[in-house]
């Protein structure tokens, strides 16, 4: 059966619509509809139900849904184990948000390399829906990520703690003379609503970036102030590109890494063990970070939680 119409089966189930699903597989939608339709007709059933709020699977859908996941799977995984290279005993996929490449993934990618020179590996870079979706599909065997999604099959580890400090290219005294420069940036529900809870008053920016560390690029070439990752502020403070707010609360940012319940025993340890390596690397990195930031304003740094 052609694997492209299982995936964009899944796709659909998964989205709720042919038009999202349409967005997500970059095909148009026609296209899509056509799978679905030589999908439906190699079965000899209806596999959802079409309205103009969207589609739901029947019956018979929803009972192809786990059979599709598996074939989904089993060809990953063939793939990964005919397309070891000459030379490789084994092979491992990762993938990762845009901003945790730099700090946290080419690392793994180094100290894998340094204790398993026989592993293959590959990196794959994507936003947390699509890298949930991935791991589910078996393209990817293991994640790292900001906003991690327990599912049947996947196991959740939390790796460190990251925190957002509020910077802006122009120096304040405190946190109301920023005015209408604040920029809002997305880092997820939990920001979100610990942001609503802590300022009130600053939810209702003109304009709201996702766009993860790019956000900071945005914010360093314009008069404007964001919540930006602790990992990025130094080198902007040190060039004097970004000024810390005074009085503004730092928010906690964990990264957590979902791996496969799959995964060879021996693969999974020696991921978890050149991570955690990697982590912990990063954590003292990241303590250096608020120490200089405290040197340069002792008392202006809030966290949640302190008194």
């Amino acid at each position: 059966m052609d694997i492209a119409l299982i995936r964009t089966f899944l796709t659909v189930a998964d989205t709720g619509s042919f038009v999202n699903a349409s967005a997500r597989l970059f095909v148009t939608q026609s296209a899509v509809s056509l799978r679905v339709q030589r999908l439906e007709d190699n079965l000899g059933k209806v596999l959802f139900l079409r309205s103009k709020a969207g589609v739901e699977l029947t019956a018979a859908g929803r009972a192809f849904e786990q059979y599709a996941l598996s074939m989904i799977k089993l060809w990953e995984e063939a793939r990964q184990q005919v397309g070891v290279p000459q030379g490789f005993t084994s092979s491992l996929i990762i993938g990762a948000q845009y901003s945790l490449w730099p700090r946290l993934g080419f690392r793994w990618l180094d100290a894998l390399q340094a204790a398993r020179p026989t592993l293959a590996l590959r990196a794959e870079m994507g936003m947390p829906d699509r890298l949930t979706r991935f791991l589910i599909e078996g393209v990817v065997q293991a994640t790292l990520t900001y906003i991690a999604q327990q599912r049947p099959g996947l196991t959740v580890v939390p790796v460190m703690e990251d925190e957002l400090l509020l910077l802006s290219s122009f120096p304040v005294d405190d946190i109301g003379g920023i005015g209408d420069a604040y920029v809002y940036t997305d880092w997820g529900p939990e920001f979100t609503q610990a942001h609503a809870v802590s300022l009130p008053d600053m939810t209702n920016a003109g304009l709201t970036l996702k766009l993860e560390a790019l956000g900071v690029e945005y914010i360093v070439n314009r008069r404007a102030a964001a919540y930006v990752p602790a990992r990025s502020a130094k080198r902007h403070l040190d060039a004097g590109r970004l000024h810390l707010v005074p009085g503004a609360p730092v928010f906690p940012y964990p990264v957590w890494a979902v791996f496969r319940d799959d995964l060879p025993d021996d693969i999974r340890q020696i991921a978890l063990e050149t991570l955690t390596r990697v982590a912990d690397q990063a954590e003292d990195a990241q303590d250096d970070v608020m120490q200089a930031l405290a040197r340069i304003s002792e008392d202006d740094i809030t966290r949640l939680g302190d008194d």
